[in-house]
């Protein structure tokens, strides 16, 4: 097993086992987006668990190092990835600014905070990546911004064909220390998951915003 596969694997085995993400195929879970999801994430659990959170900010500072070695300018996506964005721009001694879904309404309306030059090359950094329409959004906020985005780390990512063609579209290259593939491995060798709920959970991903409803 190589070094990514096995890093997918620990980081989807630590998310499980601080609740960071939860699997429910009977009861999904509603997403912001009107969604029904049977899995959960919230990486913000990761931060209260040093030796976790510390993995992760290491995991993503070697793939910046690894991918995107002429970077400058660390950026998190408000508000998910901002504190694992300056963790990463501490380790690395680099700039940090992050980037708000929308501008303020009040003070100086910005969408982005923090001081950035136009011409830098900026990794984005980010927590989750389901749709991608938040972190494309982001993209876009500093390519007008005029930054030149080298590319995303994030440290999960459901794999949702979506997510990646709009990257694809948008020449963002798209890293993830962990995954949807990862995490059901994980999840059926830990025995949280039965072999029924595999094929729910893989069928859910293939059309995930039609699924549940199309049971009803």
């Amino acid at each position: 097993m190589n070094d990514e596969k096995s890093t997918a694997l620990t980081i989807a085995s630590a998310l499980l086992q601080i609740n960071a993400i939860k699997l429910n195929v009977k009861n999904p879970y509603t997403w912001v987006s009107g969604i029904k999801s049977p899995i959960y994430c919230d990486n913000r659990r990761t931060l209260s668990y040093p030796d976790i959170r510390n993995m992760i900010a290491d995991g993503i500072v070697t793939c910046i190092r690894r991918e995107f070695p002429d970077c400058d300018v660390i950026a998190g996506v408000a508000t998910g990835a901002i504190a694992h964005g300056m963790l990463v721009a501490d380790r690395m001694n680099k700039p940090f600014i992050y980037v708000r879904s929308s501008a303020k309404e009040h003070g100086l309306a910005n969408r982005i905070e923090g001081n950035i030059s136009p011409g830098s090359a900026v990794v984005v950094v980010e927590d989750l990546v389901s749709t991608g329409k938040s972190s494309l959004n982001a993209v876009k906020a500093l390519k007008q911004a005029g930054c030149n985005v080298l590319g995303m780390v994030a440290i999960f990512s459901y794999e949702m064909p979506e997510a990646n063609d709009g990257m694809k579209q948008e020449n963002c290259p798209l890293y993830t220390l962990s995954n949807f593939s990862a995490l059901i491995r994980q999840a059926q060798d830990e025995k949280i998951i039965a072999s029924d709920e595999v094929e729910v959970l893989s069928a859910w991903r293939k059309n995930p915003e039609k699924y549940y409803y199309d049971k009803i």
